[in-house]
C-alpha cells in the first residue's frame, strides 16, 4: 500500500539530492567546472559519507548564476567570489532586519499593553516624584524669582 503522503521526506531547495554529474548537466557544465568552482569557493556543495559531492537546487541556480555572470556579463571569477560574499552578506543584513523588525512590533504591541495599565510621574516643586493618576492633570508651578546659577 506504501507509506501514506504526510510521511514522506520532504525537502527544500537546499537538501543536496544531485551527484556531480547530474548538477553538472542541470547547470549546462562539465563536472570539472564545478570541482573548480567548489575549490574556489564560488559553490560549495555538500559532501556525502564517501566524500562525494552533493548538490541542491540552490546550488545548482548558483551555478547558472555564475556562469551567467562570467559569460554574458564578462565578471572574472574574482568578480564574481566578490559578488556572492556581497548578495550573501545582503541577505544575511535583510534577515537581520526583518528579525529586529518582528521584535520591536511585538514590543509595540507589549509597551501598548503595559501603557494601559502604567502609572504616570511628574516631578513636585522640592525636585521630587509626584505618582499620578492617568487622567489626573498637573499643577504648573511657575518661578517668580530668577533662577541663580552658581557662579565660580
Amino acid at each position: 500500500m506504501g507509506i501514506p503522503f504526510s510521511q514522506v521526506p520532504t525537502w527544500d531547495d537546499r537538501t543536496p539530492i544531485y551527484v556531480i554529474s547530474v548538477a553538472a548537466q542541470l547547470a549546462g557544465m562539465h563536472p570539472q567546472t564545478l570541482r573548480q568552482y567548489d575549490r574556489l569557493g564560488l559553490v560549495t556543495p555538500s559532501r556525502a559519507s564517501g566524500r562525494g559531492r552533493r548538490y541542491s537546487a540552490y546550488d545548482v541556480a548558483r551555478l547558472r548564476y555564475v556562469q551567467h555572470l562570467s559569460q554574458e556579463e564578462g565578471v572574472n571569477l574574482a568578480g564574481i567570489r566578490h559578488i556572492l560574499e556581497l548578495q550573501s552578506e545582503v541577505e544575511g543584513l535583510r534577515h537581520t532586519v526583518n528579525k529586529l523588525l518582528a521584535e520591536v512590533q511585538r514590543g509595540v504591541g507589549v509597551s501598548r499593553q503595559q501603557t494601559q495599565r502604567s502609572r504616570v510621574f511628574s516631578a513636585g516643586p522640592a525636585g521630587d516624584v509626584i505618582a499620578m493618576g492617568r487622567q489626573q492633570t498637573t499643577t504648573r508651578w511657575i518661578r517668580t524669582q530668577p533662577l541663580e546659577l552658581d557662579q565660580r
